[in-house]
């Protein structure tokens, strides 16, 4: 059975709803082909955390996503670090929300539909199409045991992370980045839980570390009663047991001690910086497939929901021009580049320093670091000390100078990457030359962190 289509997109999740969405309503054939069913699309894991969902894509209007909102009231993250006794009160700039990810999967696919997608549930694909060019002609996967093939102009990869698609694509005559391992992710692990009594921090994202630098546990309140407790770990570390170490912290917390657990899921994310180039011929990849979520929080989904945005209006320019071809699909990276992948790549300096410190001296300069600062630097990749502030941390964390002074030298790094992210090209030619810059800067981050390269 063969089907055709202007678009096909892979994944029902935030950034194929949205690519759907966005080109469905300019009027072309759009269908998203999901492996899930019916009734199972859109349950994914999450933390549940959604950060700048004041300024999301029109294309699903933001009342209608907005019902999965359970918590508005969370401001600000709470950082216990028992070794240090101390728990920081971190705030997060932004509108900041914690939601019910299930009903807010529901209500993107319903957004999309709405708008004029077509859906294809229980379709497992298995193979990409190309034609003697090497350009992506559609994808060929099976429905309850029938093959099938989708023909289209243009395809979505919103298949996740470490998408089967891109293993079966030939990139041989694209810059579509494949320096893409297993190593670059974050395995992690969550349950929804309910106890009876409120939790008495249910304005905050709680996160704590695990007994490793490269890993951590959260607990965000959906409600007061209702949690999402969960953890993960880089992937280029030694495996964690996920659910036996989440129940184990469980056990150690009066207020969630009789908690019952509702629902249960892991996953791997991108715990690395944006793709290179997530275009190819007749192919662009979104959200966690092209590497769009924040390295240092694993927060994704409001970059995934623009990445869709992008990839579909610059869909339609392709197919009004009647060109697909990398050159004229390459707006889409500077789009994200421009918006959140310079942004995303700087703070990848972060996760990569953290990879090379122990967790206890970790914590300790954590703890005695200025929130303020740590906010900034968490969500914007960088932030500016002025010299009394300079003064009194050095005061506060004079037990942690060697570190303090590596975080400052990794920070300016950081820096460097962002400024380089700023001039990223405007053509596919100028790949090469920019990546050598970059790479360059890379090799001087593992040489300040003492970090194994992780590309």
């Amino acid at each position: 059975m063969t089907k055709q289509y202007d678009m096909v997109v892979v994944g029902a999740g935030t950034s194929g709803c949205y690519a759907a969405a966005t080109v469905a309503r300019e009027g072309y054939d759009v269908v998203i082909v999901e492996r899930k069913s019916e009734e199972e699309a859109g349950h994914i894991a999450c933390g549940d955390a959604l950060k700048g969902a004041d300024a999301f894509p029109e294309a699903i209007p933001k009342e209608k996503i907005q019902p999965a909102f359970t918590n508005t009231d969370v401001d600000h993250g709470r950082f216990e670090i028992p070794r240090e006794d101390t728990v920081l009160e971190i705030p997060v700039p932004g509108e900041l929300a914690v939601i019910d990810r299930w009903e807010y999967g529901r209500l993107i696919i319903e957004g999309a539909k709405d708008a004029g997608a077509e859906f294809h549930y229980d379709t497992v694909v298995q193979d990409v199409t190309q034609d003697d060019d090497g350009r992506v002609t559609g994808v060929r996967g099976k429905h309850k045991g029938e093959v099938v093939e989708y023909e289209s102009e243009l395809l979505i990869d919103a298949a996740g992370a470490l998408s089967l698609l891109q293993d079966k694509t030939d990139f041989s005559n694209a810059t579509f980045d494949t320096n893409v391992t297993y190593s670059q992710f974050c395995s992690a692990y969550r349950e929804v839980l309910h106890v009876d009594e409120p939790v008495e921090w249910d304005d905050a994202l709680v996160f704590k570390p695990t007994d490793r630098a490269a890993g951590y546990l959260w607990y965000f309140p959906r409600t007061s009663t209702e949690i999402n407790a969960g953890l993960g770990f880089q992937m280029n570390e030694e495996p964690m047991k996920l659910v036996e170490d989440l129940k184990h912290d469980l056990r150690n917390r009066p207020e969630l001690k009789d908690a019952t657990v509702e629902d249960k899921l892991g996953a791997a994310l991108p715990t690395r910086r944006p793709y290179d180039s997530a275009v190819a011929s007749g192919f662009i990849a979104v959200g966690d497939a092209a590497g769009h979520v924040n390295p240092t929080t694993g927060g994704g989904i409001a970059g995934a929901a623009y990445a869709g945005k992008y990839a579909g209006e610059q869909a339609i320019e392709a197919f009004e021009s009647g060109d697909v071809s990398e050159q004229t699909l390459w707006r889409y990276n500077q789009r994200v580049m421009d918006h959140f992948g310079a942004r995303y790549a700087g703070l990848d300096i972060y996760n990569i320093f953290t990879t090379a410190v122990e967790v206890d001296d970790l914590m300790g300069m954590l703890g005695a670091l200025p929130t303020e600062k740590l906010s900034e630097a968490l969500y914007s990749g960088s932030a500016n000390i002025g010299w009394k502030l300079k003064l009194q941390t050095a005061i506060d964390a004079r037990d942690h100078w060697k570190l303090i002074y590596d975080l400052y030298r990794t920070k300016k790094l950081a820096d460097d990457i962002i400024d380089h992210y700023d001039h990223y090209p405007t053509d596919p030619r100028g790949l090469p030359a920019w990546r050598e810059v970059r790479d360059d800067l890379m090799d001087r981050v593992y040489e300040t962190t003492g970090a194994p390269p992780k590309y």
